[in-house]
């Protein structure tokens, strides 16, 4: 059965079909009253309205969000500059956009499920877990081959802890400031393969794993895992699933070049099983940066307790060959600043401590196009 499943993923994997170390990335973003920033479920009549564009527009599982998906990119300069396009494309309909990984204001039963058969079978598998929409920034980055693709995944794992921390951006939910950074975290912990996958010793071991698991969950494929990262054999690619969607373009470029660096940089070191974190210490380090985003204290190796702030510095050190490469040092000089700033959650707070949930809808509607071509062309209070 093992060689078989293997060899069945195998023929339909795409790894090696493009260029190594090429970037997609997809985000999911509210759609909203463009004035107050309410949510609104309108992802059908926009897609109905929308024109041309460079990428694709596609429904999601609510009626209130879409996702933006790029072509097949070479920097994350690149694809942020596809999706600022995108996001102009769809305010251009009518509709406000809002970027977190939780609409900060919306009810629990506000969002209606979207009338596609995948996402009914979801809501029959979930129930009320998917009561609430959460979005989410997905990160592609092309493979080379499978074994590589596994390289890459391991040593992707071992850094969810500072992805999520950075990454957090969902402090507010059902108008409630959650004592959360990511309410999207722990709202996702509801849903069945949604943490950290264990370590893989190699492809045939990770396609095993995925046909006795989607037996198991009365899944067609891996591609109902939610897991926080996963090798994507279809795409050619191995996938961050981690991180919140984020408000600003500049931040959403940080976070796409740490992670096309991160993959690179993981895909060229020797295979190591011993080196490879064992799940319940990167589960904890997972809930701690939801808890705490960029003020967190994160576990490293031996299980001690480390300031986000300082694994960033080693992490942005490490990588920098990597992105002198892929050309993205200016975007990843981006981090930085995201920290200074308190991350997307501390923005939110601050944006809520001057005017209530009125001015953090605003402006974070607001935030969400600034830059965009044909987008608001200043920014709101950070």
């Amino acid at each position: 059965m093992t060689s078989e499943a293997a060899e069945e993923m195998e023929r339909r994997s795409r790894f090696g079909e493009g260029d190594p170390f090429s970037l997609g990335v997809e985000e999911e973003l509210f759609l909203v009253d463009p004035v107050t920033g309410e949510q609104i479920n309108a992802s059908t009549a926009v897609i109905d309205r929308l024109g041309p564009v460079d990428g694709r527009v596609e429904r999601e599982l609510h009626a209130c969000q879409v996702e933006l998906i790029t072509d097949v990119c070479r920097t994350a300069g690149e694809a942020v500059g596809t999706l600022g396009g995108l996001r102009a494309a769809v305010v251009a309909t009518g509709v406000g956009l809002l970027g977190a990984g939780t609409h900060p204001a919306a009810e629990e039963g506000d969002a209606e499920i979207t009338d596609k058969v995948r996402y009914e079978r979801i809501r029959e598998l979930l129930g009320d877990a998917v009561a609430t929409p959460v979005n989410g920034l997905h990160v592609h980055v092309g493979m080379p081959d499978a074994e590589t693709a596994i390289r890459a995944f391991n040593g992707l794992r071992r850094h969810l802890p500072l992805l999520q921390a950075l990454g957090a951006n969902s402090p507010f939910r059902h108008s409630r400031d959650t004592g959360l950074a990511s309410a999207r975290e722990v709202t996702t912990r509801g849903w069945p393969r949604s943490g950290v996958p264990r370590a893989m010793r190699d492809f045939e071991d990770f396609c095993a794993m995925s046909a006795l698991l989607a037996r198991a969950a009365d899944v067609p494929d891996y591609t109902w895992f939610w897991w926080k990262l996963r090798p994507h054999p279809r795409l050619g690619t191995v996938e961050i699933r981690a991180l919140d969607t984020q408000t600003s373009l500049e931040d959403l470029a940080a976070l796409v070049a740490l992670v096309h660096c991160l993959a690179r940089h993981a895909s060229e070191l020797g295979a190591d099983p011993a080196a490879d974190p064992p799940g319940e210490l990167l589960d904890e380090g997972v809930f701690r940066a939801a808890r705490y985003g960029i003020d967190a204290q994160l576990p490293d190796a031996e299980g001690r307790l480390r300031p986000v702030r300082s694994l960033l510095d080693d992490v942005v050190e490490m990588v920098a060959p990597d992105a002198r490469e892929l050309g993205c040092e200016g975007e990843l000089d981006g981090l930085h600043r995201l920290v200074e700033r308190g991350g997307g959650a501390g923005r939110q707070r601050s944006l809520h401590a001057i005017g209530g949930m009125g001015t953090l809808l605003r402006e974070t509607t607001a935030l969400t196009v600034a830059g965009a071509p044909n987008g608001a062309t200043t920014s709101p209070p950070t």
